[in-house]
C-alpha cells in the first residue's frame, strides 16, 4: 500500500532495517517533521514584512524614503545594516541555542528539545507582533532564534533514529517539506496582509505562533526515540517504543540489541565535543560540518529571505513580487515531494551532483540576464518579459535545491554521526549552518548593492566548488543502518585512512 509516494511494506532488507513501515512510525515521523515549519515560516515572512510600507515607516524610515526617491539604483534600495540586523539577529540566537541543544538532547531526550524550541518560538512571535520599537523586534527575533536552534538540532536526529533505514531518507525529507510549506504559507499570508494598513505586518509576525503551537503540541505527544531512551536508562520503554514503531517481533530483537550495543559504546563518552575531534571521527565531523555550510553557500536562504525585495529589484511591482515569492516557494515545496520518492531509490550522491550542477547553471543565467538588461548602474528598467524570464530561471534553481541540497543537508549529517557523538555533532552542524546564514543574511543586501548582478556569479562559483567536493568526498549512505555506517567510510578512497581498529588513535 502506497502512502505519500512510498510503500508501507518494505522489500527484502536486512532484519535490522525494519521489514515493515508501520502506520505508527509514519504518523510519528510526520508529526515530528512539522518542526521544519517554524524555520520555514520565518524564512518566508521576513522578506515580505520588510517590503511593507507601514512596517518600514515605523521602524526603518530611511529605507522608506529611498523607496520614494524618483531616481535610484535598484540594487541598493534596501541596503541597510539595521534592516539586515532585524533578519539576521535570529541566527546568532540560533547558533547559541543549537550548541546548548546538544546537551539537552542527550540528557533529556530529543522531544524535550523540540518542546523547548516550539515554546520559545511562540513567545518570540507574540513579542514581535506587539513590537513598538526596533529593540522589541530584535528581542522577539532572538527568542525565535532560540526556538529554531533547538528544533533544527533535535528534529533531524529524531527522524533519522525513528525511521527504518530503508525509508530514512524519505522521512528525513519531511523536515524540508514542512520547512518549504512554512515558506509558502508565509508568502501567501504576506500577500494578503500587505493590503491591511497599518497593522498587516503585525498579523504576519503574530501568525508565527501557529506553527510553533503545532510542533509544541506534537512534541508533547510524541514518544522519544529508542536510541535516546536506552541511552538514558529506560530500556523497557525503549523496547516497547521500538515494537510500536516497527510492528514486527521477528525483527525487533536484533535491531534492539544493536541499539543497546551502540548505547553501551556511548556510555564512556563524557565529553562528546572533545571526542568528535578524534581522528577516527574525522570523516563524519568534516562532512557533517561542511554540508550544512555549503548548503547555505548555494544562496537559497538569503534568496528566500529577500525574495520579495529581489523580485522588486528585477522589475516586479510590490504585489507581483510577493506573488512571485509564493510561486518560488511552491516550486520548492513540489520538488521536496520529488525528493521523498527518489532519495531512497537512487541515493544521496546523484541528487547532490545533479542538483548542484543545475543550480550553478541557473545562477549564471540570472547573472547574464541582469547584466544585459539592467547593467551595473542599476538604473535601467527591466521589461516584463525579462522579469518573467528571471522568475522562471529562479524557479528552476529553487526546484533543483528542493530535491537535492535542501533535504540532504538535514538528512546526511543526521545519519552519518555515530550515537556517541550524534547530539554534539548535530549541534555543531546546526551551529555552522546558523553562522553561515547569519553572515549571508547580514551581508546579502550590501553585496547586492555593490556586486550588482555579480552576486549570482558569486553563488555559482560556490556551487561549482561544492559539487566537486561532494563527488570526491561523500560516499553513498542509502539504506545503510545507522549502527553500520562506519563501513562506508572504511571503504572510501580517502576517509578509509582515518579509520582503524585502534580506538585510542587520536
Amino acid at each position: 500500500m502506497a502512502v505519500g509516494g512510498f510503500a508501507l511494506e518494505a522489500g527484502s532488507t536486512a532484519a535490522r532495517s525494519g521489514g515493515k513501515l508501520t502506520v505508527a512510525v509514519f504518523f510519528t515521523c510526520i508529526m515530528a517533521a512539522t518542526g521544519g515549519m517554524i524555520f520555514g515560516y520565518d524564512i518566508g515572512i521576513s522578506g515580505g514584512v520588510t517590503t511593507m510600507e507601514s512596517f518600514l515607516k515605523k521602524f526603518f524610515p530611511s529605507i522608506f524614503r529611498k523607496m520614494r526617491a524618483a531616481k535610484q539604483d535598484v540594487y541598493c534600495v534596501y541596503d541597510s545594516q539595521l534592516l539586515t540586523s532585524f533578519t539576521s539577529s535570529l541566527y546568532i540566537a540560533g547558533l547559541v541555542a543549537s550548541l546548548g541543544a546538544g546537551k539537552v538532547t542527550r540528557v533529556m531526550g530529543r522531544r524535550a528539545s523540540m518542546l523547548l524550541g516550539g515554546s520559545a518560538f511562540m513567545v518570540g512571535s507574540v513579542i514581535n507582533c506587539a513590537a513598538m520599537n526596533v529593540a522589541m523586534l530584535i528581542l522577539g527575533r532572538i527568542l525565535l532564534g532560540f526556538g529554531v536552534g533547538f528544533t533544527n538540532q533535535a528534529t533531524p536526529v529524531y527522524l533519522s533514529e525513528m525511521a527504518p533505514p530503508k525509508w530514512r531518507g524519505a522521512f528525513n525529507s519531511g523536515f524540508q517539506i514542512f520547512l518549504s510549506f512554512g515558506v509558502v504559507a508565509a508568502n501567501l499570508i504576506n500577500y494578503g496582509t500587505t493590503r491591511i494598513n497599518p497593522w498587516g505586518w503585525r498579523l504576519s509576525l503574530g501568525i508565527a505562533a501557529v506553527p510553533a503551537l503545532i510542533i509544541t503540541v506534537a512534541a508533547f505527544f510524541l514518544p522519544d526515540t529508542p536510541s535516546s531512551l536506552i541511552q538514558r536508562g529506560h530500556t523497557e520503554l525503549a523496547k516497547e517504543t521500538l515494537r510500536q514503531a516497527r510492528g514486527s517481533d521477528a525483527e525487533l530483537d536484533a535491531e534492539f540489541e544493536e541499539f543497546v550495543q551502540a548505547s553501551k559504546a556511548a556510555i564512556p563518552v563524557t565529553s562528546p565535543y572533545k571526542m568528535i575531534l578524534k581522528r577516527r571521527y574525522r570523516p563524519q565531523f568534516v562532512m557533517s560540518a561542511a554540508i550544512p555550510f555549503l548548503a547555505q553557500m548555494t544562496g537559497i536562504n538569503v534568496i528566500a529571505f529577500y525574495a520579495p525585495i529581489l523580485f522588486e529589484t528585477v522589475g516586479f511591482g510590490k504585489d507581483s513580487a510577493l506573488m512571485a515569492s509564493v510561486i518560488l516557494g511552491a516550486v520548492s515545496l513540489s520538488s521536496n515531494l520529488v525528493s521523498t520518492y527518489v532519495v531512497d531509490r537512487h541515493g544521496r550522491r546523484i541528487l547532490f551532483l545533479v542538483g548542484g550542477t543545475m543550480m550553478m547553471i541557473c545562477q549564471v543565467i540570472v547573472a547574464c540576464l541582469l547584466a544585459a538588461k539592467i547593467g551595473s548602474s542599476g538604473d535601467k528598467p527591466l521589461r516584463k518579459a525579462d522579469s518573467v524570464a528571471v522568475l522562471v530561471v529562479m524557479c528552476m534553481y529553487s526546484a533543483a535545491f528542493g530535491w537535492s541540497w535542501g533535504p540532504l543537508a538535514w538528512l546526511v549529517p543526521s545519519e552519518i554521526l555515530p550515537l556517541e557523538i550524534r547530539p554534539a555533532g548535530l549541534s555543531i552542524s546546526t551551529a555552522i549552518a546558523f553562522v553561515a546564514v547569519f553572515l549571508l543574511a547580514q551581508t546579502f543586501l550590501a553585496m547586492l548593492c555593490h556586486f550588482k548582478y555579480g552576486i549570482f556569479l558569486f553563488y555559482a562559483g560556490w556551487l561549482g566548488f561544492m559539487t566537486g567536493f561532494i563527488a570526491l568526498f561523500l560516499p553513498e549512505t542509502k539504506g545503510i543502518p545507522l549502527d553500520s555506517m562506519n563501513s562506508v567510510w572504511k571503504q572510501h578512497w580517502y576517509w578509509g585512512r582515518f579509520l582503524d581498529d585502534d580506538d585510542s588513535n587520536l
